[in-house]
């Protein structure tokens, strides 16, 4: 029973709430044999992009909550594989990840926006087969 697929947007249900995952909207980047990998799109992070040290040379660019895994990292999703080298296709013309610096510049001299880029702090994860069980039981939905 899995249409679950990278691409894919799943939507948390009442089961989680009080849990990080209430009412997120998380999108698959990643569903294979290694497991499942998403990012939360409807969650700001608390800060943006130029106050974190080591990108202090930024323009303001808002960050989203990405998940509770890693978060230590930033995580580039876009629009612009002609800008951002080193990124892979996923399904509705999205790339992940790239290079940083090119990411910067986009956002400094190109005036790159929300809707081409989003950079996530963490991001969501789920061993081969969780995510399957937990929308089994539900906790997530999707179309």
């Amino acid at each position: 029973m899995t249409d679950l697929k990278a691409g894919l947007y799943i939507n948390s249900t009442a089961a989680l709430i009080g849990s990080f995952f209430e009412n997120t909207t998380i999108l698959l980047v990643q569903h294979n044999e290694a497991g499942s990998i998403g990012f939360v799109t409807n969650k700001s992070f608390e800060k943006s992009l130029h106050e974190l040290i080591e990108f202090n040379h930024s323009k303001p660019f808002p960050l989203m909550d990405g998940g509770p895994v890693d978060r230590e990292h930033l995580f580039i999703l876009h629009k612009r594989p002609d800008l951002i080298d080193g990124c892979k296709e996923i399904p509705n013309g999205l790339y992940l990840g790239g290079n940083m610096e090119q990411v910067i510049e986009a956002i400094n001299t190109r005036g790159a926006n929300q809707k081409e880029i989003q950079l996530f702090i963490g991001y969501c994860g789920w061993d081969l087969g969780e995510l399957e069980a937990e929308v089994e039981e539900g906790s997530w939905t999707f179309r």
